[in-house]
């Protein structure tokens, strides 16, 4: 084996250990504290995956590959054991044994191309699970941010569920003082029924996505802190170059093309090598002779089922190199989506903070004027009901900004941080 390719092969080894590695001190069992973010379920979703449970396995399957293609022979040798004897008829004593050992012999360059197949295989396991493992974080990131969205909004709901209570407790002591009338506390608890209706609402939708998010990860639930869960930065290393997904379709045509050199040089079965000794007599008494036969079996060429090889082989290669081609467009396209809708969701966001505010000074001052007297019953309640949707929308613009910088770091291939 040449030095350097027992470098790559090292190489490529050390790197799916370093995966193998990483991906099991990230796991999280039953017993383990609940994931607190976005990484956190990221690994416990992926240990749960069938693509890491089998990828030992996968490491064996290629690394059985690259030892067969360094062998020896193609095939394993074959012994053969004959023995003749007319025992059972005339019984004149002829007597023949003969042992002999065939061997597979490699065609011309069939070596070396298996050896480069095997490589490729090798990396190609490596750019798979790479690529498995991004797929899986944009269904990781799409549950986390709509669990995020849906948890917020029933936050939002129970306070703005308390606040409707607290007026309501304010009304019903203002009216059993003779200040407001019945109408108005029947107004004030309808309001609060109405914020307790969307509460059930918004917790079910809730509790609806957080199992969505838990089918994911194998049942492991992420912890519910109070406000927005730590998002991830804004993006300020450089992508991956290849991005994975292109990782993958390239190793896919890497293996293709070598498929198709490797068939292209199996342009028949192999040749076989045999050396074989006979030791026999002609009959009793008798001495026995020893001979040796050294021979060699040539197959013809393989013909039809040899193009039928090369032909899909070169296929596959082809249809690699069109996905790959289709792959890199649609990723500029997704990467230019990406930055568009973060620069819409931040304007977005200072826009809604704004009005948060102005609508929590608005509810300030009506407030104050309501306790005065001076402002109707009506009149508070929309100012407070504008107020809790400012407030609302302000949440909402938060998470959708971290959502977007999420998306962002997907289209660039980046794993959750």
């Amino acid at each position: 084996m040449h030095p350097k390719s027992r470098i790559l092969t090292r190489l490529r080894q050390a790197v799916l250990a370093i995966i193998v590695a990483g991906i099991g001190t990230g796991t999280y069992a039953q017993s383990s504290a609940p994931p607190t973010s976005l990484k956190d379920l990221f690994d416990a979703a992926w240990a749960q995956q069938p693509e890491f449970q089998a990828l030992s396995i996968r490491q064996d399957a290629v690394h059985a590959q690259r030892r067969a293609a360094e062998a020896w022979t193609p095939e394993p040798p074959a012994i053969e054991v004959a023995n003749k004897t007319d025992r059972f008829n005339r019984n004149s004593g002829v007597r023949e044994i003969e042992v002999g050992v065939s061997i597979p012999l490699w065609l011309p360059g069939e070596r070396r191309s298996s050896r480069t197949l095997a490589d490729a295989e090798t990396a190609a396991l490596e750019s798979r699970v790479a690529s498995a493992r991004l797929r899986l974080a944009a269904e990781v990131r799409s549950a986390w941010w709509s669990w995020q969205l849906a948890r917020m909004d029933a936050e939002m709901a129970r306070a703005q569920m308390d606040s409707a209570r607290r007026i309501a407790a304010d009304v019903a002591r203002r009216a059993k003082a003779g200040d407001l009338a019945r109408a108005d506390q029947h107004q004030a608890d309808g309001a609060v029924a109405a914020a307790e209706a969307g509460v059930a609402q918004l917790e079910a939708d809730a509790t609806a996505t957080l199992e969505q998010l838990k089918a994911l990860t194998g049942g492991i639930a992420p912890a519910s802190p109070v406000g927005l869960s730590p998002t991830e930065p804004e993006p300020v290393s450089r992508p991956p170059d290849p991005h994975p997904a292109l990782s993958e379709l390239q190793d896919r045509v890497t293996v293709a093309e070598r498929a198709a050199a490797l068939a292209a040089r199996q342009s028949r079965a192999n040749p076989e090598l045999s050396l074989s000794t006979t030791r026999d007599r002609g009959a009793f008494g008798e001495r026995y002779d020893q001979t040796v036969t050294v021979g060699i079996r040539v197959p013809f060429g393989a013909g039809p089922r040899h193009d039928g090889r090369v032909a899909a082989a070169q296929a596959e290669a082809l249809e690699a190199r069109a996905q790959l081609a289709l792959e890199q467009a649609r990723l500029q396209g997704q990467r230019d989506t990406a930055v568009a809708r973060v620069n819409a969701a931040r304007a977005q966001l200072a826009a809604a903070e704004r009005r948060a505010t102005l609508a929590q000074e608005a509810r300030g001052f009506f407030e104050k004027s309501f306790h005065l007297g001076e402002t109707d019953l009506p009149t508070r309640l929309r100012i407070e009901a504008e107020a809790t949707d400012a407030a609302r929308q302000a949440i909402r613009s938060r998470v959708g900004l971290a959502a977007a910088i999420s998306a962002w770091h997907q289209t660039l291939g980046l794993l959750p941080q």
